[in-house]
């Protein structure tokens, strides 16, 4: 199995040389061939040396720079283009999951074409469960597809669905819009649980109200698209 592994960090800072590192570790017990690829979406700390500190001691890990932020959905996009391997795994760059769990995936990815975690015991503030929980129930609703964590950020996907899928959102609706065209095209998705910790630096920018009418304004965008997409 070849991986490409990738991660967006906006302000990750303190977080982002050692997710860096241990995924480079944890990868190299797994594939003969891979990379871990490092999104930064126009931070304004220094989270650009921090990486390049990483890649002078471990060649597999590697920089994209956005000059400018695009948001989450941009990056993850920018992420998922740049992966040259047959697998992409991608997680945020906060390290609030742990990619030693990442053989979770690989093992169920011998069945399926998209692995995708779900957390078992959210750690976030009881606001961003609900929310998560209202987004997440209304996405299924509106679009007919059933995973427990819509946005988990824990995924292994096949290069030929994200190829296929054209995605299109720049903010939070990216995991919505891969895994709801996924299921359209006939796409085995299957799930397994992960663990999630609570933010250990950094700031959190996901209930941000911006970020949140962002979403609502492309979901609804989507599913006008979705009506007809593929017919």
């Amino acid at each position: 199995m070849k991986i490409s592994a990738f991660f967006p960090a906006y302000n990750e800072a303190q977080n982002v040389g050692g997710l860096a590192v241990k995924t480079s570790k944890v990868l190299s017990g797994l594939c003969d061939e891979y990379e871990v690829i490092v999104v930064n979406d126009g931070s304004k700390d220094n989270t650009i040396e921090v990486v390049e500190a990483v890649m002078k001691s471990d060649p597999s890990v590697k920089l994209i720079n956005h000059e400018k932020n695009k948001g989450y959905g941009g990056a993850v996009r920018t992420g998922l283009s740049a992966a040259k391997y047959e697998w992409v795994f991608f997680t945020d760059g906060d390290g609030q999951f742990d990619v030693a769990e990442i053989p979770l995936l690989v093992e169920l990815s011998k069945s399926c074409d998209l692995a995708v975690g779900y957390r078992i015991k959210r750690a976030d503030p009881f606001i961003r469960k609900v929310n998560a929980f209202m987004w997440g129930t209304l996405v299924k609703l509106l679009l007919g597809f059933r995973v427990k964590d819509v946005d988990c950020a824990f995924k292994l996907i096949k290069k030929e669905v994200i190829e296929r899928a054209a995605l299109e959102s720049e903010g939070a609706l990216i995991s919505t819009e891969l895994l709801a065209k996924a299921a359209r095209m006939g796409y085995i998705i299957k799930e397994t649980g992960v663990n999630h910790y609570p933010r250990r630096a950094g700031t959190q920018t996901g209930a941000n109200p911006r970020v949140i009418l962002r979403a609502f304004v492309e979901l609804f965008k989507f599913y006008g698209k979705m009506r007809s997409w593929g017919k």
